[in-house]
């Protein structure tokens, strides 16, 4: 069944779009068919084609484009908890990580989890995110390192798709990290493992995009290049986890495969930057991460608006390195730790993320876009970013559908 067109009123719309901040419309309306967006302006202004469609009165509320989490591990075996007290006793993640923790540690449990286990632990952190107004969730695999765990928790996330009211896109992240098993052979590991599971994954539908991990504990430039060459092959788009904790030219290498998106670039430089903006790469900011390994070393938000890349946000929600289950609290942290404005962070959880995700069709609230609206009790934008530990979400608009549960 198709919902009724309609016609939302009384409320305050940052919309992203045009010359003022956040797009903000005092007294909205905005017009929704089962198509999408249809008309949104001034409430003195609704055309009279639209203007005998029922109204929702949104009772002066402040109201946004639904939220997206552009960045996630969210379907995953296990927890990481004694790594984090590792870490607080002095251990570094690369510490972690070289003593078979880290990564490595997620995929012993989530090789043992069944696809029922995997939903069953990732509803929970699911619902959080939709319980903030978020709408779209990208979801990576990269904790089975073979063949048949990477298959399962990309069936798994396209499944949760199902259960909730959420659009749910997934990158195939086979070059996460290197299995014990294949220590020192990484292109064994490529050969035998990631390639095939990717051509598997791509022949199921069950892919979007493909990631990778560049760094030393990780995969080498050189090494990703060969991920990217098959994704290429496949006519899948790419994007990479670059810079995290050392500078070797991943984001630089991602944009010249035309890459959705590079991530954390906590050591990212200007030629890295300069590369970005050229293909259009959107970086991803990462707070939580940052925040979680104690880390100091910021990325450049400076250089990164003076070139003109557009900045995304998200969580990050993972097991070890960033166990954050809320885009709200994101937004504070890119502004409290990165100094990007609570505008940046709005658009760096809408547009920005859609974009991050390669979606034309949401992330702004204008005619011939979706109808994904979150509601807040709120009065301006600014507000999303600037309280945390606290969810001002009064409801979500998911295809011009109003009755949205929350979890």
């Amino acid at each position: 069944m198709r919902q009724p067109n309609a016609l939302f009123v009384n409320c305050r719309a940052a919309t992203l779009t045009g010359d003022a901040p956040y797009g903000l419309i005092e007294d909205a309306a905005t017009a929704v068919t089962p198509d999408g967006i249809l008309w949104t302006g001034k409430a003195d202004e609704i055309p009279a084609a639209v203007a005998h469609y029922p109204r929702h009165d949104l009772g002066g509320r402040l109201v946004t484009p639904a939220l997206i989490d552009c960045h996630t591990h969210l379907v995953h075996g296990g927890n990481r908890a004694n790594e984090f007290e590792m870490r607080l006793n002095g251990a570094s993640y690369e510490e972690v990580a070289r003593a078979g923790g880290g990564i490595v540690s997620t995929v012993r449990a989530t090789r043992a989890a069944s696809e029922e286990d995997l939903i069953a632990a990732a509803l929970p952190r699911i619902d959080a995110l939709i319980a903030e107004g978020v709408s779209t969730v990208e979801i990576k695999s990269g904790y089975g390192l073979d063949i048949d765990t990477e298959l399962r928790m990309l069936r798994a996330a396209r499944r949760l798709a199902a259960l909730r009211p959420v659009e749910v896109h997934t990158s195939f992240l086979g070059a996460h990290a290197i299995p014990p098993d294949y220590k020192g052979r990484a292109d064994a590991y490529l050969d035998e493992v990631c390639l095939p599971a990717l051509k598997a994954a791509h022949a199921e539908g069950l892919v979007d995009a493909v990631d990778g991990f560049c760094e030393g504990i990780a995969f080498a430039p050189q090494e990703i290049a060969r991920v990217f060459d098959a994704a290429r092959a496949l006519g899948l788009p790419v994007k990479l986890h670059a810079e995290q904790l050392s500078n070797l030219g991943g984001a630089a290498m991602a944009a010249g495969y035309g890459a959705l998106s590079a991530d954390h670039l906590e050591y990212l430089d200007e030629a890295g930057v300069n590369a970005m903006a050229e293909a259009g790469t959107v970086a991803v900011i990462l707070p939580g991460a940052f925040y979680a390994l104690r880390e100091t070393k910021v990325p450049p938000i400076d250089l990164l608006r003076k070139h003109g890349v557009p900045m995304a946000v998200a969580t990050d929600l993972n097991p070890g390195s960033s166990p954050m289950n809320s885009l709200l609290l994101a937004m504070n942290m890119a502004c409290t730790l990165f100094r990007m404005t609570p505008e940046e962070a709005l658009a760096g959880t809408t547009c920005n993320a859609a974009k991050a995700l390669g979606l034309s069709d949401r992330g702004r609230i204008a005619p011939g876009l979706r109808a994904d609206f979150a509601v807040w009790n709120a009065e301006h934008p600014a507000e999303l970013s600037y309280r945390f530990g606290f969810n001002p979400l009064h409801q979500c608009i998911i295809g011009g559908w109003i009755d949205i549960p929350l979890a």
